[in-house]
């Protein structure tokens, strides 16, 4: 193994993370056309209907979903979620009373703080053709100062997030998508205020990298005390430092090194993950985060007597209008559109 390479391990489901990162998980599902309720036009007999994880042979699941895909009205308290969709639609609405449509490239930063209840549904809006879904969730662990700050909503809107491009000596171009961090002349959009990733010296990174058939690129450096993941989740082969990796393999760096990649011949997609770890123990259950076994129990209490702010949606599956476009709206009644 190179200097540059820690550890290797088989991406599962969800995916290895390292501090200050908890959780990442990649959905890809190829969902059929909508019906009347924005659910799969498809029979559901066979599946675990509230818990339907399997990929059969349909290539798609329902998740916690029962009529919508996805994940219905559920807490979280302690840590941050960053998800990022490059197919398809998501729907959320929260116990702020903020909601939102977002995808084709849009990422929703949530900071849960000291709790919020939200859902994640993937409205099927076109009746006519299929509907598919990417979506990256990523979980970004709070320090304990930060686990109680005020609940935070916001979107990066596609158009916001820059992309780098480098074209190496053979014409051949790897552009990486800066949603966090900064990649060459490149600056992801500010972050959530509370964030771990809101003070630069914590060298927070979440690049989706893309390179196309024998494309060259070395990853840059950053400093010894940063922890940082590659997950190559798409594509046949990719030179890491000049040991060979098939697709599905998550790859531990060194982070001071500049790494190189040497792309195969097809496409190859990778997911970066980089920060300085926050270093203070971490104890979940579930959709809390604390550091201690009292917080969780604390976190349980709080949201039996305040629900976490309620629900005032109609539905634990709320999806809005069919034919509603991107949108945001914000707790405080502010609202942004997208095409």
């Amino acid at each position: 193994m190179s200097n540059s390479i820690k550890s290797v391990k088989p991406l599962g489901f969800p995916w290895v993370t390292q501090d200050p990162f908890l959780f990442c998980v990649h959905h890809e599902d190829f969902y059929p056309e909508g019906n009347e309720v924005m659910g799969p036009k498809a029979s559901l007999a066979g599946r675990q209907i509230g818990q339907d994880f399997a990929i059969n042979k349909e290539g798609w699941r329902m998740y916690h979903g029962e009529k919508v895909p996805g994940f219905p009205a559920h807490p979280h308290r302690g840590f941050e979620t960053v998800s990022i969709v490059t197919k398809g639609l998501v729907d959320h609405s929260d116990s702020l009373g903020a909601a939102g449509r977002f995808g084709f490239g849009d990422v929703q930063w949530m900071t849960a703080g000291r709790g919020v209840q939200h859902c994640e549904m993937f409205p099927l809006i076109h009746k006519d053709k299929k509907n598919p879904l990417e979506l990256f969730q990523i979980w970004l662990n709070l320090p304990r100062v930060k686990k109680m700050a005020e609940p935070y909503f916001a979107m990066l809107w596609a158009d916001t997030i820059p992309t780098y491009e480098y074209k190496d000596g053979n014409g051949k171009i790897t552009r990486v998508k800066v949603v966090a961090g900064t990649a060459g002349d490149k600056k992801a959009p500010s972050p959530a205020p509370d964030s771990w990733a809101a003070n630069p010296e914590h060298e927070v990174a979440i690049w989706l990298i893309t390179l196309e058939p024998g494309a060259r690129w070395t990853l840059p450096p950053a400093s010894p005390k940063a922890n940082r993941s590659l997950y190559f989740f798409e594509g046949t082969s990719v030179k890491v430092d000049d040991q060979d990796f098939i697709s599905h393999q998550a790859i531990e760096l060194n982070a001071e090194v500049g790494v190189p990649l040497v792309n195969g011949s097809s496409q190859a997609r990778l997911l970066l993950l980089q920060g300085v770890p926050i270093s203070e123990p971490v104890v979940q259950y579930g959709p809390f985060v604390g550091n201690t076994q009292a917080d969780i129990q604390q976190a349980f209490s709080d949201y039996q007597q305040t629900q976490f702010g309620g629900w005032p949606w109609p539905s634990h599956e709320n999806v809005h209008e069919r034919e509603r476009g991107r949108f945001a709206k914000y707790p405080d009644g502010r609202l942004e559109t997208r095409i």
